[in-house]
């Protein structure tokens, strides 16, 4: 079977863990921030995961990691 391509741009973005959740990065924490309530900033630091729908297409993405 020859080797698949990965999206470069998901490489970047996301992360497998080792039970096979999709890690990734919260949206809305680059600019602006002043209007952002102190709560909402402080929620998007966590660590985000793929919801169980898309799961499975990101991973076809990054095949290898």
């Amino acid at each position: 079977m020859p080797k698949l391509k990965s999206h470069s741009a998901s490489k970047k973005r996301f992360s497998v863990t080792g039970s096979g959740k999709i890690k990734m990065g919260h949206a809305f924490r680059r600019h602006r921030l002043i209007s952002k309530t102190k709560r909402a900033k402080r929620d998007n630091r966590d660590t985000a995961f793929a919801s169980a729908a898309d799961a499975p297409v990101i991973k076809k993405l990054i095949p290898y990691k």
